[in-house]
């Protein structure tokens, strides 16, 4: 059989760049203690998601912001501001390379987001830097009968562009759209995403690629459901997936009647840091004096059950229950306990009903209130709510 010495000697070349041997000195290299104080720390640029020489992902399914969040996340950085709560390196340099929209499109959600989040031009003068795949595409790797080829000359015109700006964050949205190997073949897409890091490295900038996810047939995501081989996450030293609010959790957050999209972040690959907690967004609707009305990603606090309630609230509510053998049942229909509780704190026992089991849940607990027992409407004893600890003000 014939063999292909050119591609072997790609392969080699590429072997010799990783595990060099012509450092002067043999391998291995017998470790030498270091006082800790003396480690550099890892160069993180924003929160623990985004580390200088390292790809970090964003998985998400379409329609839910992720555009809109890598935005704000990029005036963040370029302003220096804690726009979405996230911790932010200062005197970034950021460059959004959007591989599906318009300029025009661009425009409208990056001015959006400065006028929902007071971000003047002055701020960012010099440090945000905006392309378009519409006015110049971008392909990274093609996929041939000899398997995926890496197009050496793209990567170093983008490390060129890096190095003369001093861009610190590059972001490529979407991934999918920056090369044309087999999405689905785990050796083409690691070749693909190894070289991404690479050009991380080289640059000592961070770069962020944002990728879909498959079909989840309603299930949540994870980053694990990003869209064709496993190989782009592998590669990776953060991953998060963004996740649509279900209309159960919009009726438990109380927040069922608002048109407005809420979405999840959680960080759920995390290698150098800690998995992160998850965060919430909302997508506000901001209008532009043209007459266009743009989505911009927003911080979303989920409300706790105690919000507005205070120890004269819980007073008033025992009060208000003492004596009376209100059922503990929320099928109790208006002896229900929590029709009182919701009378008592101006909340809605069909709406609320959720965060009034919960508060009643709570107060069980903690002894305010206690389970009694009376005789039901088929003559079997029920379980009723009675006042335990009295609060104190």
């Amino acid at each position: 059989m014939m063999r292909d010495f050119s591609q072997m000697a790609i392969h080699l070349d590429q072997h010799r760049a990783e595990f060099p041997r012509d450092r002067g000195d043999r391998l291995p290299t017998e470790f030498v203690w270091r006082d800790p104080a003396s480690i550099p720390p890892r160069p993180w640029v924003y929160g623990r998601h985004l580390i200088r020489k390292q790809v970090s992902v964003t998985v998400a399914p379409g329609g839910v912001g992720k555009s809109s969040l890598t935005i704000c996340e990029g005036l963040a950085m370029a302003s220096g501001r804690e726009l979405l709560g996230d911790w932010t390196a200062k005197g970034l340099k950021v460059w959004i390379y959007n591989l599906e929209d318009p300029r025009d499109e661009m425009d409208r959600r990056i001015i959006a987001a400065m006028q929902h989040h007071h971000v003047s031009p002055e701020e960012i003068a010099g440090r945000l830097y905006v392309d378009t795949g519409r006015e110049r595409a971008l392909s990274t790797a093609i996929q041939t009968r000899e398997g995926v080829q890496i197009i050496k000359p793209e990567l170093d015109a983008l490390a060129d562009e890096i190095e003369a700006r001093e861009i610190d964050v590059l972001v490529i949205d979407p991934f999918v759209s920056s090369h044309q190997a087999s999405e689905n073949d785990n050796g083409a897409i690691d070749l693909v995403a190894k070289e991404w890091a690479r050009l991380a490295d080289r640059c000592n900038c961070a770069i962020e690629l944002v990728h879909h996810t498959r079909k989840t047939n309603g299930e949540e995501a994870t980053t694990e459901s990003g869209r064709g081989a496993s190989a782009l996450l592998a590669a990776a030293r953060s991953g998060r997936v963004l996740n649509k609010m279900s209309d159960d959790l919009k009726a438990e957050a109380g927040v069922q009647d608002d048109p407005a999209t809420y979405f999840a972040i959680t960080r759920d690959k995390a290698n150098l840091a800690p998995v992160g907690n998850r965060v919430w967004r909302r997508m506000a609707s901001v209008h532009l004096a043209n007459g266009d009305s743009v989505g911009v990603a927003e911080v979303w606090e989920w409300p706790d059950t105690f919000d507005g309630v205070s120890v004269d609230d819980l007073l008033s509510v025992q009060r208000a229950l003492d004596g009376r053998g209100l059922r503990y049942s929320d099928q109790a229909g208006d002896d229900w306990a929590g029709v009182t509780v919701a009378k008592v704190l101006g909340l809605d026992a069909t709406a609320d009903r959720k965060r009034i089991k919960k508060m009643i849940e709570a107060w069980l607990k903690s002894g305010a209130l206690v389970k009694g027992e009376k005789i039901g409407p088929i003559r079997k004893p029920v379980p009723t709510l009675e006042v335990g600890e009295w609060a104190t003000v």
